[in-house]
Parts: structure tokens; C-alpha cells; sequence
């Protein structure tokens, strides 16, 4: 296990400054039965309230927000906050959007019925932040990890990413680093943390792009985004646009993608 794969990702405050615009629109999005089922799970009601930490675009947000009585929802990011505020309105339901991470829960005041983080968990410390919410979640709250995969066997996003680490091979460094063996996943974090009860929820579904989407995916990644590309991201979007079509069936690019919740609660291991 090498000691760089244990720790913490460095943190950096705007390293999705110039995502916020594209990842609402181009993300797998999260599927609401899993939403639902998380909800369900906890118990939360119209009395609960849940706290979303890295809300970015409020892609979680938004929807526990008609599950809930109040949602706060926290990121370092100003222009995923403006955003989130504008798909907020457009879905006419109310959140609390506090700008901050986890390192400074203090700007989120417990207690909570439920802390969602939505692909964040890696970005922070993860033991750490979950001993700070050990203090803001109720006795029988919980912690709800949400995460999409990639499209899994689909040749067209692994030249996708090829092409990627040509362009930007400093930007893909994180995700190079949770491939290493000593990254430890984030179930063996949770059994060791004071939500040591973890169980796991999913649906699989085959998703179907055009090459637009393909692109605009690619610009809401922090490792592809259009402030780490800087002058790069014309070629690696030309280079993009005239790879890929010819791994696409009829203009469409094919891949199966899942939604999962890892939610951890108090007790114990099962």
C-alpha cells in the first residue's frame, strides 16, 4: 500500500470553477428510484432535515427537497452555488445553499436526518469529515453516498479518456491516484468510522448519447474541464470530434451506466 493512496486528495477550492455550466446537463444523472429508496431506508418525512455536502449543480439537492422540510446544501464553488440557485427556481422548491466544504461543517449546523454527498466523498478526508458529522446527524440518521459509473465496456469513453490523458495528463492525477492499490474504497473507510451498518442500492440502465454530450461530459469533469485545458481545449475537442464518431452506432454512443447508494448508519457492521 503505497502512503500517498491513504490520504486525502489535496484539497482545491475551484477545481470545478468551469464545470458548473456543463455538469448539470451532461452527467449521468442520478436515478430517482435510488433516491427514493435512500429516503425510505432513513426515514425521512416532511420533519427531516438533510444536509448535502458538494451539492454542486444541486443535482441531490433539488430532489430531497421535496422529501424533506429543509435541505442545506453546502460547496466550495461559486458558480456551482449560482447554479444550483438557478435550478432551484426552475423546480420551485426551497433550499439553503451555504458556500463551504467539509472542512468547515461549522457553516452547516446540525442535526440532520440525512448527510448526502454525491460523487464528493473522494475529493475530502474521508474519516475525518465523517467524525465531523458523527456530531450533526441524529442517533438514527444516516450518511448517504451517491455515485454513477462511467459507461462500463464502451471502447468510445475509454478513447475518450485516452485521449484525455494526452491532452491533460496532469489534470487525470486524481483519478490516476483512487487506482492505486493503497486507495482504500469507501466502504472499508465507513466500517471504520462511527457508521459502521453499510448497506448498498442500485439501478443499471443502458444510456444512449450523441457526440455533444460525449464532449460536454467531458468539460464537467474537473479533470477535463475548460479552465485545466486552457489553450489545449480546441485541439483535444477537435481531436474528440473526429475520433469518436467512428466507434458510435447510427451517431449514438451506447454504454451501460448505474446509479448506487452506499448509506451508512450507527451500529453494528452487517
Amino acid at each position: 500500500m503505497t502512503q500517498r493512496a491513504t490520504q486525502p486528495i489535496p484539497f482545491e477550492k475551484r477545481r470545478f470553477e468551469s464545470t458548473a455550466a456543463y455538469y448539470d446537463r451532461f452527467r449521468v444523472p442520478y436515478d430517482e428510484t435510488v433516491i427514493g429508496w435512500a429516503a425510505r431506508a432513513v426515514g425521512l418525512d416532511m420533519s427531516s432535515r438533510v444536509l448535502d455536502l458538494g451539492t454542486g449543480p444541486g443535482s441531490l439537492a433539488i430532489p430531497f427537497a421535496r422529501l424533506a422540510s429543509e435541505v442545506v446544501a453546502v460547496d466550495p464553488e461559486p458558480e456551482m452555488l449560482a447554479q444550483a440557485r438557478r435550478r432551484t427556481t426552475e423546480a420551485g422548491v426551497a433550499v439553503r445553499f451555504v458556500e463551504g466544504s467539509s472542512n468547515d461543517l461549522f457553516v452547516a449546523p446540525g442535526p440532520f436526518r440525512l448527510v448526502t454527498m454525491g460523487r464528493s466523498f473522494h475529493w475530502m478526508d474521508r474519516a475525518a469529515t465523517l467524525a465531523a458529522l458523527d456530531g450533526l446527524i441524529e442517533p438514527e440518521g444516516a450518511v448517504a453516498l451517491f455515485a454513477t459509473t462511467a459507461p462500463r465496456a464502451a471502447p468510445w469513453w475509454e478513447k475518450a479518456r485516452e485521449i484525455a490523458e494526452r491532452h491533460v495528463a496532469e489534470g487525470m492525477a486524481a483519478s490516476r491516484w483512487r487506482r492505486e492499490p493503497g486507495w482504500i474504497p469507501h466502504e472499508a473507510v465507513l466500517l471504520a468510522s462511527p457508521f459502521p451498518q453499510v448497506e448498498r442500492y442500485a439501478t443499471i440502465r443502458l444510456e444512449r448519447i450523441d457526440l455533444d454530450h460525449v464532449v460536454g461530459r467531458l468539460f464537467s469533469m474537473s479533470s477535463t474541464s475548460p479552465k485545466r485545458l486552457g489553450d489545449r481545449r480546441d485541439a483535444f475537442e477537435r481531436e474528440l470530434r473526429e475520433t469518436l464518431p467512428s466507434l458510435a452506432s447510427e451517431g449514438m454512443f451506447e454504454g451501460i451506466v448505474e446509479t448506487q447508494v452506499i448509506l451508512a448508519r450507527r451500529g453494528e457492521a452487517t
